[in-house]
């Protein structure tokens, strides 16, 4: 937490000025593309990143469909894996998160900037109503990450079991799955330093929605998962 201190105490100007740009974004929502928001958010993290001495490595991002919607499923590890996947991630996406995570100032704004979707996990109608919306917009071309490990207490490069239930938002959109792997992503807030720290985001190969139509929810959260694993023992190995 050491790092996010010392961000918040560098950066105070700028987030102060990235808080009223926000706002006047969201009070003037017709003047803005979806690309213009996206930029100042990325804007905003690339600030973070070099304030809080934080090099992301990109990898697999040829992988990335060239047109329509799809959801990037990654491991969890920690505040910054979002901003991770951003940072590397050109065209606009957006994300589902927990809704009670989602309310701390700055994060809510940036979710607001990037329309992200909140998932109230105490209301099941809330909850179906607000994957139901996601659905339609991977339908229509949006790009979504989603978390599907829930949570990512002392996580770290190790992964938990997938929650099937989070990729119903592929297969009712039938849109490619693109796994997502995070190296190192817990450093930037869990460590108590603020010494350089470098993370990797690698983007694996898509699966198409002709490779698992016909799997359950279940058999389609240990493929991905196992796709993932996969790739951090063979980064960590290697290393």
């Amino acid at each position: 937490m050491l790092r996010m201190y010392y961000v918040i105490i560098v950066s105070l100007p700028f987030i102060l000025y990235y808080l009223c740009k926000v706002l006047y974004i969201l009070r003037h929502d017709e003047r803005y593309t979806e690309e213009e928001r996206y930029g100042v958010a990325r804007k905003a993290i690339s600030i973070l990143q070099r304030n809080g001495f934080i090099h992301t490595d990109a990898y697999g991002t040829e992988n990335l469909p060239e047109s329509g919607g799809y959801v990037m499923y990654a491991n969890h590890q920690g505040k910054y894996d979002a901003l991770g996947i951003i940072s590397a991630h050109q065209n606009p996406c957006t994300i589902m998160i927990d809704d009670k995570r989602s309310h701390q100032i700055v994060t809510t704004q940036f979710i607001s900037l990037i329309k992200g979707s909140r998932l109230d996990k105490t209301s099941m109608k809330t909850q179906l109503k607000t994957i139901l919306d996601v659905i339609a917009q991977v339908k229509e071309g949006r790009r979504y990450i989603v978390f599907p490990e829930g949570g990512y207490y002392r996580n770290r490069n190790e992964v938990k079991e997938f929650l099937p239930g989070a990729f119903k938002c592929s297969i009712k959109s039938q849109s490619p799955i693109v796994p997502v792997v995070l190296i190192d992503s817990y450093k930037p807030f869990e460590l108590n330093s603020i010494k350089p720290v470098k993370t990797q985001v690698h983007f694996l190969a898509p699966i198409p929605y002709e490779d698992y139509k016909e799997m359950n929810t279940r058999e389609i959260a240990d493929l991905t998962r196992s796709k993932i694993v996969e790739k951090i023992h063979e980064i960590c190995c290697d290393g």
